[in-house]
This record gives C-alpha cells, sequence and structure tokens, in this order.
C-alpha cells in the first residue's frame, strides 16, 4: 500500500472547512461537460482540483480531454433601493478563486445545506419524480448574512445586502444532442427585511465568468504566471444573448472547442421576458482584463454604483463596437477578439417592482463546442469556425423553450402537451434507454453482451415504440495515449444491427446477435439478450467498447434518428492472459520487459513520473506480487484479485476510464507504477518479482530490466 498522507491530509482540511461553512462542490457527470458547481453559486474551480488533490475539473471538454475552459463564474445581482445602487454578487475577480467570507463572494448556505443531487433516471440512487434532467444539483443560498454561517466572521465588504434568496438548479444530459450544455435554472425570492417591502427597482441580474480555453495536459495549470491565462479571445452574439471565449494563441490544436455562458428567458409577475420579445428588456454585454481595476472600458468596475452600471448598460451599445472611432486600437470586437486574459458578464433587465414575496424566474446556460477546421488561421475566428458552436446554442434555446415552440411566451393552446396548463421548459426528445451492457476481457479478445429493455422505448414526443437496432462501437489502438481525447470522436461503430423488413437503416435483423438461450452472470441481476464478439485484439493495450440504441426518428415530428449515450455506456477493455491456474506450466512474467523510458502504451501526463505502467500477466486469481531488488530489499507489494480496476497507480486515473469500475480486465494481468511503496522513483537496473498464489500457497519467481 503506498503512502499517500499529503492527500490524506488536504482531505480532512477540505471536509473540515466544508462543514464549517456549509460550502460544497461537485462536478458535472452526465454530460461530456466536467464542470464545476457549488451550493454557493459558484461554476468552475478556479483550478484548485489540480492543487488541492481532489482532481476536480473546473469546466473540461469533452470530458477526459484535459481541455479546459473555465477558472471561474457567479452571478450578480443589482437594484435600486431608496435611491441606492446596491450589487451583491456570489463570485468576481479573485486571483485564487472562491474564500469564504472574501469580498465578492456574498452569498451564503445555512449551516449544513449541501448540494444536492437528483436524477430522472429512475436506476439511479438519485432518483427523484421532480428531477428534470438525468443530472440535477440543487441548491438554495442567499446574500442576507452578513456573518458567514456558524462563526463569528464577517463576509468582507458586504454591509448593505439585497435581501434575495436564489433557488437553482442546474442541469446536464447525457444525450449526444445536447451534451455539451449545462443549464443554469434559477428562482430569485425577495425575502423582505424585517417586515420593509424592500422594493428593488430596476433590477438587474447577470452571469458573470472568467473563461480560460486552455489544455492542462499541455501546459499545467498557472504555469507562467498570468502567461497562462491571456491567451483567450472573446466575442458576443448579440443574436443569441451570448458570450463566449476560444483559445487565441495558447494551447492551439489541442484545445479546438469554445464556451460561452447565454441568456435564455426570464419572468416575473409581469410575465415573461426576452429581448426578441419585449422591447423594454434587454441584454447586456460587458467585457474587461481580470482583475485589472478601474473605470475605463476595459478595466473591472469597483463598488456598487459601477457593478450596477455594467449590469444596465453594455459596450455592445456603444458606436466603438461596430465602428473604430478612436476606440483605441480598432473596435470592440477586434480588440476583444485580440489575446488577453477577461472576464465578462451577460446581463438582463430590468425588472421592474421587484418587493418582498415577488418572484423572478431566469434560465441560462454554459455553452460548449467544436471549433471547426476552416483552413483559416485559429485567431480568425470565422464564421465556419464557429459554426457548431453557434448550432449548440441554437439547440440549448429550444430545449429551454419546450413547450413553447413559436417562442411567443404564451402557451397556446395546441403547446400544452402535458395538459398541466403552464409551460414546461427543458423538454428534449429521447432516444430509446441504454441497453445494459456487460463486457467480458479474454486473451486478445472482448465479449459484449447486452439485454433488450431498449425495445420497449416509448418516445415522448411521438408517443410511439421506435426502436430501430443497435450499434457498436471501438477506439483504435492508442486513442488513449496520442493526441487530444475526445471519446465521442474516438468511438468508431463497427457494428449495426437493425430491425428486420420495415425499409429503415440496413435491414440487417438482429439474429445474428441474439443469444440461443439468455444468458446471466453470478452477482448480475441482468438478464442478456444479445452478444457481439471483438478478436484480434492487441494485449497490453487499452480500447473503449460501447453498445448504443438508436430508433427510427419520425419524418412527421421532424425528428431525425436518435442515439442512446455513447458516454453513458462505455467500458475501457484490457485484453490479456486470463486466470492462471498452474503456474508450473504459465509461468508469470513482466512486459514491457525491458522496460524502456517513454513506452508507446504508457502516454504523456502532467504527473509522468507516477504514471508509468508495468504490466505483470499470467497471474492467478487471487495473489501478491513482491517486487525486490537483486539484494533481496523489498521495494513494493501489490495484492490481486478478480475485483482488480486498475484504481491502485495513477495511470488509470490519467488514461483510464472516469469510473474506474468501467475499467475492464482479462483476470489475469496487473499493472505497477514502477514505483515503491513510498512513491519514490526506482532506478534502472534488473529486478525480482515473486508471485504468491493465495489459494494454494505456491510461488513463482521472475525477473524484469528498467531501461531509462
Amino acid at each position: 500500500m503506498k503512502t499517500r498522507f499529503l492527500i490524506f491530509c488536504l482531505s480532512l482540511i477540505v471536509v473540515a472547512s466544508a462543514q464549517t461553512t456549509s460550502f460544497e462542490e461537485k462536478v458535472t457527470t452526465s454530460s461530456n461537460v466536467r464542470m464545476a458547481v457549488t451550493n454557493v453559486g459558484t461554476f468552475g474551480n478556479a483550478f484548485r482540483g489540480y492543487r488541492d488533490g481532489t482532481s476536480n475539473e473546473s469546466g473540461e471538454y469533452p470530458a477526459g480531454s484535459g481541455t479546459e475552459h473555465l477558472f471561474e463564474s457567479g452571478f450578480w445581482f443589482g437594484g435600486i433601493r431608496n435611491g441606492s445602487f446596491l450589487v451583491s454578487t456570489s463570485a468576481l475577480d479573485a486571483p485564487q478563486g472562491y474564500r469564504t467570507g472574501t469580498a465578492g463572494f456574498e452569498f451564503t448556505g445555512p449551516v449544513g445545506s449541501q448540494l444536492v443531487e437528483q436524477s430522472s433516471f429512475k436506476d439511479s440512487p438519485f432518483y427523484s419524480p421532480f428531477a428534470v434532467s438525468h443530472q440535477d444539483y440543487v441548491a438554495s443560498y442567499t446574500d442576507k448574512n452578513l456573518i458567514i454561517p456558524g462563526t463569528n466572521n464577517p463576509i468582507a465588504s458586504h454591509t448593505q445586502p439585497l435581501y434575495i434568496q436564489v433557488n437553482q438548479k442546474t442541469y446536464n444530459f447525457n444525450f449526444a444532442f445536447s451534451d455539451f450544455i449545462v443549464f443554469i435554472d434559477m428562482e430569485i425570492i425577495n425575502l423582505g427585511n424585517q417586515g420593509d417591502v424592500n422594493l428593488l427597482d430596476s433590477f438587474y441580474l447577470g452571469l458573470w465568468a472568467n473563461t480560460v480555453v486552455r489544455n492542462i495536459n499541455i501546459t499545467p495549470p498557472g504555469s507562467g504566471g498570468a502567461a497562462f491565462y491571456n491567451k483567450g479571445g472573446n466575442g458576443y452574439i448579440d443574436s443569441l444573448a451570448m458570450a463566449y471565449c476560444y483559445d487565441h494563441s495558447g494551447d492551439v490544436g489541442f484545445t479546438n472547442s469554445y464556451i460561452g455562458q447565454k441568456f435564455l428567458g426570464a419572468s416575473d409577475k409581469f410575465g415573461f421576458h426576452h429581448p426578441k420579445l419585449d422591447s423594454t428588456f434587454k441584454s447586456h454585454y460587458n467585457a474587461w482584463q481580470f482583475n485589472v481595476p478601474g473605470t475605463g472600458t476595459f478595466q473591472a468596475p469597483q463598488g456598487d454604483a459601477q457593478r450596477y452600471q455594467r449590469l444596465s448598460r453594455g459596450i455592445d451599445e456603444d458606436p466603438c463596437w461596430t465602428v473604430d472611432n478612436n476606440c483605441g486600437g480598432g473596435t470592440f470586437q477586434e480588440q476583444l477578439n485580440a489575446a488577453g486574459n477577461r472576464s465578462d458578464l451577460v446581463s438582463v433587465g430590468p425588472f421592474r417592482d421587484f418587493r418582498a414575496g415577488d418572484t423572478i424566474k431566469v434560465s441560462y446556460a454554459f455553452i460548449l463546442g467544436e471549433k471547426l477546421d476552416d483552413g483559416n488561421p485559429n485567431t480568425d475566428n470565422t464564421d465556419a469556425q464557429i459554426a457548431q458552436f453557434i448550432a449548440n446554442a441554437q439547440r440549448a434555446q429550444t430545449a429551454f423553450n419546450g413547450e413553447d415552440v413559436n417562442f411567443n411566451g404564451i402557451l397556446d393552446p395546441e403547446e400544452d402537451k402535458d395538459g398541466n396548463g403552464k409551460t414546461t421548459r427543458f423538454i428534449l426528445p429521447s432516444p430509446p434507454d441504454i441497453p445494459s451492457t456487460r463486457v467480458e476481457v479474454e486473451d486478445n479478445r472482448v465479449d459484449i453482451y447486452w439485454s433488450n429493455e431498449a425495445e420497449a422505448s416509448i418516445d415522448p414526443i411521438s408517443q410511439t415504440q421506435d426502436f430501430e437496432g443497435y450499434r457498436i462501437y471501438l477506439t483504435k489502438l492508442g486513442f488513449d495515449v496520442t493526441g487530444v481525447s475526445n471519446l465521442l470522436r474516438d468511438l468508431i461503430p463497427i457494428a449495426e444491427f437493425d430491425s428486420a423488413a420495415n425499409s429503415i437503416a440496413n435491414d440487417i435483423g438482429l439474429d445474428p446477435i441474439r443469444l440461443a438461450s439468455p444468458v446471466k452472470f453470478d452477482g448480475d441481476t441482468n438478464v442478456y439478450k444479445y452478444k457481439y464478439s471483438i478478436e484480434n485484439l492487441l494485449n497490453g493495450w487499452q480500447y473503449a467498447v460501447a453498445v448504443s440504441a438508436f430508433d427510427t426518428g419520425n419524418e412527421e415530428q421532424n425528428l431525425e434518428s436518435l442515439e442512446s449515450s455513447l458516454l453513458a455506456n462505455n467500458f475501457r477493455v484490457f485484453p490479456g492472459k486470463t486466470e492462471n491456474e498452474d503456474m508450473e506450466a504459465n509461468e508469470p512474467y513482466a512486459y514491457p520487459n525491458p522496460y524502456y523510458f517513454g513506452s508507446s502504451f504508457e502516454g504523456k501526463s502532467n504527473f509522468q513520473e507516477q504514471s508509468r505502467k508495468m504490466v505483470f500477466a499470467n497471474l492467478p486469481k487471487r495473489c501478491v506480487i513482491r517486487i525486490f531488488t537483486p539484494a533481496g530489499d523489498l521495494i513494493d507489494e501489490i495484492e490481486h484479485d478478480e475485483n482488480y480496476n486498475g484504481s491502485d497507480i495513477k495511470w488509470f486515473e490519467t488514461f483510464g476510464s472516469e469510473d474506474a469500475d468501467k475499467n475492464r480486465f482479462s483476470g489475469g494481468e496487473h499493472a505497477w507504477d514502477l514505483l515503491s511503496s513510498f512513491t519514490q522513483i526506482i532506478s534502472k537496473g534488473i529486478y525480482i518479482f515473486v508471485v504468491e498464489d493465495l489459494d494454494t500457497g505456491r510461488k513463482k519467481q521472475g525477473k524484469f530490466t528498467i531501461i531509462k
């Protein structure tokens, strides 16, 4: 067992701090976006996950790629009370990110409050009939507290609260057509103040963000100081009420994506509000150099009056937005497209007559999307390069619109599909259910089994059973250790089977994969009806496999064929030797042997010395592997059994599945990180290993060589 005392101590500190301050952070895992969400209204984690031992992503997309997009984000709320401008913020420009009680982080939850997880999946441990998406995070926080709850410590510079409560939900779905979105759905409640009506006039709110697009597998977070952060290009699309950022000149070629924060819609006691429907209701955009205070256009506002001004008026309304009339280096849009480290703010309002007891409902979304290659320089930020990202934003708006199909802010009689008399939002078409899948790994081979529950799926829009068939996917050799990982891109369809004789798809039928008799496995309640085998795989290498179900689509409803999520149903498989029942006939061995620094199946990471990998093979089902120097000094001891999932070394955390239980092995192999039991790097030379079969007590010795 390797000692990890420092990480353990850091974890204790984080847990103790969370219990005192009621701060909780989780990461979205259902979609292809890994975004940190907290219960105090912040998003992203200032990359502290790479420093505090949690390894929590901040705003990674695609999942597992190492491409981060978000330093930190949060909401600003502002209004006029008794002639005074007041603004409360859940986050703002802070080089160290969120710190409980520091200036600008003015929202808190009650002592013991948590970030509650819910899911619409009935087989999820977080299932709730009130869940909207595959993974909801629910929180409630307020700016009314001047003192950090549970302490005697004041919140710095927070003396004039708005007395509002925010009930926030974030949604993310695993559907391929929406897995690039994190929705934010909020209720803002005016709490009043000890019986006062707390009238907040001309109330505005906005989503502030410091977006930073870099690949942390190429450039570690914060390396080079300010140079890590100041490579972003920014922009704003007024017709979409969306700000965006891309990597202008940082890790170009390893960061081909955009991030944006987009306003979707709002409602209050006066009705629905959106700039396209209400001429008195506006969206505004502002941007400034991160943490550079001042009164200039691109300087960070200080104090409530300046922040309210940014909430209520945008630089997109200035003539310099489109015309360079001595604007300081080009139009504002041209200046924003140059490399820099900027914060920006997408705000909306005004909301009128916001009194105690009133509620405002508002929805935003973080949008991620691929930056397409059109042959032009990355810095051109052309219409073709941003086209997919814009399409993703439009899908987010359509999902938010829900039953309000014509987007007029009114529920027309023919739109009330669920008959509840209210506009139901966040409606997405649904592919067939994900097939329950099991993977068995053998020598140069993988067998994939799955059940047939997807065939009974009913589409929520067409209300028909529209299952059509299954697809099987496999990655190419070395997908995990070359380039930037993007699992949706790397999974390649290798087989498809569909309903026969209905003139849809290929009419292959399901008989070629149907088992003669259903199969069950010990400890597994699923009944498997289908099997597909992949042969001639190379031992020692990682592959990803997936099975999806797809439907027929519906021309009358203008629905294309939809496919169940690959991200939610993929496995990392490692073909290799199976359990060894006779070590005399089949001696255990190590590979690659000799081991060379930088082995091709090892990959590169920011934790290179912790991400080495050598494999012991021909192992019994249950055994202990001991590694010695030629002098007989014990270097490390490894326990192996049938539950092995790779979680004992860093390599699999870096290159394997996010969920270690989805790493599948052949049973007779176990990887080692070439570190001693005290995490010391071992030197080159010849080493001896001894395998002890725990069931029989027999031992077998081997050796290997390390050449660096």
